[in-house]
């Protein structure tokens, strides 16, 4: 199971929110702008497509999926005659991580990732 293992911070500053699930996030504790060395000088405005793919790269991120991960997800919500959105909420907030995550099982969604993928916590075992 493929997971990210680069700077968490970095994700939660060009995302803007905490995703981190840490009290020193730079998000927290400051105003911190976007990374990088010159921060958010000299951004423009986002685009509508841009403000789009803001918001699928904060899904992806929130819930530690992958592109081809989310893609799949996205193909199975799309299928539901339910609007999209919800339905893929829906697959994201019934993965097992995410439920032991908001049963307070874990203090973080990495920590309940780990849980399932080491076997500590299984469904109908």
């Amino acid at each position: 199971m493929a997971r990210y293992t680069g700077p968490k911070h970095k994700l939660c500053r060009a995302e803007g929110i905490a995703l981190c699930d840490s009290p020193k996030c730079p998000v927290i504790r400051k105003n911190a702008g976007r990374p990088g060395q010159h921060g958010p000088k000299g951004r423009k405005k986002l685009s509508e497509y841009g403000v789009q793919l803001r918001e699928k790269q904060k899904a992806k991120r929130m819930y530690g999926v992958l592109e081809r991960q989310f893609k799949k997800y996205f193909d199975r919500a799309a299928a539901k005659r339910t609007a999209t959105g919800a339905a893929l909420l829906e697959i994201l907030e019934t993965r097992l991580d995410n439920v032991v995550y908001k049963l307070d099982f874990a203090a973080s969604r990495q920590q309940a990732r780990q849980l399932v993928s080491h076997g500590h916590i299984m469904v109908g075992g």
